[in-house]
């Protein structure tokens, strides 16, 4: 049947249609009976929008003149008009249609003045624009005509205000508020938990609870995010299941994100388990949480099971696993290695955010040789690409090709390195010993940059200086900081003492750190070491005792290594793995044997009130020796052996890996919680070797400095 062409009718039809085929026999309608009809046009490329059609929304948008104005009629056809605009995602234009209409000159259009139906859309571009100002000037305008307390308003302005950062601006309007309904109380609620006042968020939800708002489903989907412990996301999830919402996939796939926030990962698992439909959000949550939670092996197989169920992922699901893996304490290349070929295989491999996560892999897993190569083929590279592949750089011991990238990098006409490529730059001048450099470029960020130096930057240089051994210059470098010095300042500090065993500046160092960071364990055990290191046994008590009194626990050290496809965790001592005995069988044989090449245990990384003897024995049974011994007994003749270390490598264990490469002929790569050490013919990169340095130019200028 023809449609009606009574004009109220047919735009009655209109914002009434629910299919392509439908809209479009109203449109041709339209066509005939009212061609110029601007209220019919609005009409029209709204609902194809909201019908997700946006092109032909688009289209019809097109072809209206803008400036000057349309012909409006009426404030309503302006309305419609405006609310084409917005539904199109055309907000820019939806807002300069409102301001050019109220900035027209005197008498163009007289009978036109916005109404109540005319703020919500616009405020709602703002939005999207995050443009707080237009905000603030629309609001005033709904002042101005009495409507700021119609409530359709007040809500699009807390919403508003809470995406554009301004909670203080959303209380405001949410507190004067005469009446509120569920939008009212979700639109803030929403606004504390999306500006980190996640405690703030979920009080607001049991208060609105409270008083017997009935929550809705886009009440849930904000407030999950606002949950922080174990107990207020059981407490959601009894509240999701009374209202009936557990089944609603957007639901489910927020409280997976919820209960892997909350640290209970387990949980999460078996509600995405029981899920009967999974979207990509799903898996990617997932996927995140594992991350998360250290949980690098769970997360590598969820991504494997996710492709063998023909999920395709895409760049957000890619980036997730890539991170996780990175970040793991697993060693091997072989994980890496997968993950780069499935994102070639599924063309993910020119996503610029995906490529620079595949650099920081490859850096992490200890290969500068595929980092490099996937970077060198990046057809575009952000400055966290330049950033990343420097840094990479700087953790392995290359100074002096960090440093030749950074030039590259500077000699480009768009690059300009910012705050955080300088963190990478002056680190890597930091572990190559680089002192001049160092200086040189520190002195570069606020005379040719313009950037004022951070207290990582600062941080950078006290290394720089305690690593070469100018300790006293490293304290009066402090002393002049423009900006107080953090605990990553005094902890460099801290350090280079334990390196060149100065025990009067560890005290000024640990001092400040155990004001600036109570909890760190790692500060008392170093402070500690420094005094046992120089026979101080009843300072090094003290530590320990006042570890005790503020009940801060040590971390225990402990060293991962990847075999065949299997992760093994050695501890200190440990005879819990699989062929123990014969481990502490060839550990022996292999002690003999870098004793005879000239290695000497360092005692002083032993307990300090014990036999000779019995520190010798000690120090051998340490956690990497022993996964490097059980390295040795089951992987290839002159493959390399890759171990991570969850602290900093033990000094002992340093020395002693330099000669264990020497007489085994193998190159042995170590991860600890600062950097890489390549180990290879009896000499480190990071250029601390107590052997020849004749191979390592830049470590003349540490030794003369």
């Amino acid at each position: 049947m023809a449609p009606s062409t009574n004009a109220k009718s047919l735009l009655s039809l209109i914002q009434t249609s629910t299919s392509l085929l439908s809209l479009q026999t109203l449109h041709a309608a339209t066509l005939r009976h009212h061609p110029s009809n601007l209220s019919f046009t609005a009409a029209l490329a709204s609902r194809y929008s909201l019908l997700s059609f946006p092109h032909f929304s688009h289209s019809l948008l097109s072809t209206l003149p803008f400036t000057p104005l349309p012909p409006f009629t009426s404030t309503f056809s302006f309305n419609l008009l405006l609310r084409a605009y917005t539904d199109s995602n055309l907000h820019d234009q939806a807002l300069s249609l409102y301001f050019h209409l109220l900035g027209s000159s005197p008498g163009t259009y007289p009978q036109l003045e916005p109404d109540r139906f005319t703020f919500p859309p616009v405020i709602k571009s703002c939005c999207y624009l995050c443009d707080v100002e237009a905000g603030v000037r629309i609001h005033k305008d709904a002042e101005r005509l009495g409507l700021v307390g119609d409530l359709a308003i007040s809500n699009a302005l807390v919403f508003m205000y809470g995406k554009c950062g301004d909670v203080a601006a959303a209380q405001k309007v949410f507190d004067g508020m005469s009446e509120r309904n569920v939008v009212s109380w979700t639109a803030m609620i929403g606004c504390l938990g999306r500006n980190g006042r996640r405690e703030e968020g979920f009080w607001l939800f049991k208060r609105m609870m409270e008083q017997g708002i009935r929550p809705n489903r886009a009440t849930f989907l904000n407030v999950i995010p606002c949950a922080v412990n174990g107990e207020e996301a059981d407490e959601l999830y009894s509240f999701v299941i009374r209202n009936g919402l557990q089944f609603d996939l957007a639901v489910q796939n927020a409280m997976v994100g919820m209960f892997v926030r909350c640290r209970k990962v387990r949980f999460a698992r078996q509600m995405f388990d029981r899920m009967p439909v999974k979207d990509l959000v799903s898996w990617s949550s997932m996927i995140e949480g594992y991350g998360q939670n250290d949980m690098y092996l769970e997360a590598l197989q969820l991504f494997r099971d996710m492709s063998m169920l023909g999920v395709k992922p895409d760049s957000v699901t890619v980036l997730g696993v890539i991170r996780a893996c990175a970040n793991s304490m697993l060693s091997c290349l072989t994980h890496a290695r997968f993950i780069h070929g499935f994102v070639i295989r599924n063309f993910l491999d020119k996503n610029l955010v995906s490529e620079t996560a595949l650099v920081d892999l490859y850096v992490k897993r200890g290969s500068l040789t595929y980092a490099r190569r996937i970077f060198d083929q990046m057809e575009e590279r952000s400055l966290v690409s330049w950033s990343t592949m420097i840094s990479g750089y700087g953790m392995h011991g290359r100074g002096t090709d960090a440093l030749l990238l950074f030039e590259t990098m500077r000699g480009l006409v768009r690059v300009r390195p910012d705050h955080i490529v300088f963190v990478s730059v002056l680190s890597a001048c930091s572990h190559a010993g680089l002192i001049d450099e160092g200086w040189r470029y520190f002195s570069s960020m606020t005379s040719e940059y313009g950037i004022m130096p951070r207290t990582e930057h600062y941080a950078c240089m006290v290394d720089l200086l305690g690593r070469a051994g100018k300790l006293k210059e490293a304290n009066e470098f402090i002393e002049k900081m423009p900006i107080t010095p953090d605990s990553s300042v005094w902890g460099s500090l801290l350090g280079a003492c334990r390196i060149h065993r100065n025990a009067k500046l560890a005290e000024i160092a640990a001092k400040e750190l155990f004001r600036l960071d109570p909890e760190n364990s790692g500060r008392y055990v170093l402070l500690s070491n420094i005094f046992s290191s120089l026979g101080k046994g009843k300072e090094a008590d003290k530590v320990k005792g006042l570890m005790r009194r503020k009940g801060v626990k040590r971390n225990d050290g402990f060293t991962v290594i990847e075999v065949k496809n299997r992760v093994y965790k050695f501890l200190v001592g440990d005879k819990t793995k699989p062929q123990s005995s014969q481990i502490y069988v060839e550990l022996e044989k292999l002690m003999a044997r870098i004793k005879h090449e000239g290695y000497v245990p360092d005692t002083n990384f032993a307990l300090h009130d014990v036999e000779e003897e019995t520190k010798e024995r000690s120090l051998a049974m340490h956690s990497e020796k022993l996964a490097i011994v059980f390295g040795l007994m089951n992987s290839a003749p002159g493959s390399v052996i890759r171990i991570h270390k969850n602290l900093r490598v033990c000094g002992d264990c340093h020395n002693a890996t330099e000669y264990i490469s020497k007489v085994t002929k193998r190159e042995i790569v170590v991860r600890d919680s600062h950097r890489f050490h390549h180990f290879k013919d009896g000499l480190c990169s990071c250029g601390n070797s107590k052997q020849s340095h004749a191979s390592r130019p830049y470590l003349t200028k540490i030794t003369n400095s």
